[in-house]
């Protein structure tokens, strides 16, 4: 059964060094035990190094990242008779945005390297290039639902 109402969404303050609110949420995802001091550090960080690595702005690196991860399609479970159809189905920005980070922190949590700030800067910088773990799970994601095209006709 759907709710009565939707709840408002909460918009995070913009980060103190950026005022960018994109980067604050990065951080609030990043974040373990509360501690966000010790998140904030650690993005800033990564921030640095991968400007240091590139030569561009880290800020225009970080976007760049979090735009080629963003999922523009996703396959929804739909069931219909006594079969389930994986929906094709276009992703709402704020869906994409919380995707994108989630698959970016993920691949970077499991890369190898010295510090997690140096683990994130590589994956945002391969994402900003087409590549990497967490560009792959959005390419992953664009083929299940170009494969399941014959079902878009069940719409949720």
């Amino acid at each position: 059964m759907p709710r009565r109402y939707r709840p408002e969404k909460r918009v995070a303050a913009p980060d103190p060094k950026f005022g960018d609110r994109q980067v604050q949420s990065f951080i609030n995802r990043v974040m373990k035990h509360g501690k966000k001091s010790t998140a904030t550090r650690v993005i800033y960080d990564a921030i640095a190094i991968m400007e240091e690595k590139t030569g561009k702005p880290g800020l225009d690196i970080f976007k760049a990242g979090l735009k080629e991860v963003s999922p523009l399609m996703e396959v929804r479970p739909r069931r219909v008779g006594g079969a389930t159809y994986q929906v094709p189905m276009e992703v709402d920005t704020h869906r994409q945005f919380a995707l994108a980070t989630r698959w970016i922190i993920a691949a970077s949590r499991e890369r190898s390297g010295n510090s997690f700030a140096e683990k994130l800067a590589g994956e945002m910088i391969d994402a900003s290039n087409k590549q990497g773990s967490a560009y792959r799970k959005r390419e992953e994601a664009h083929r299940m639902a170009e494969a399941n095209r014959a079902f878009s006709h069940y719409r949720i």
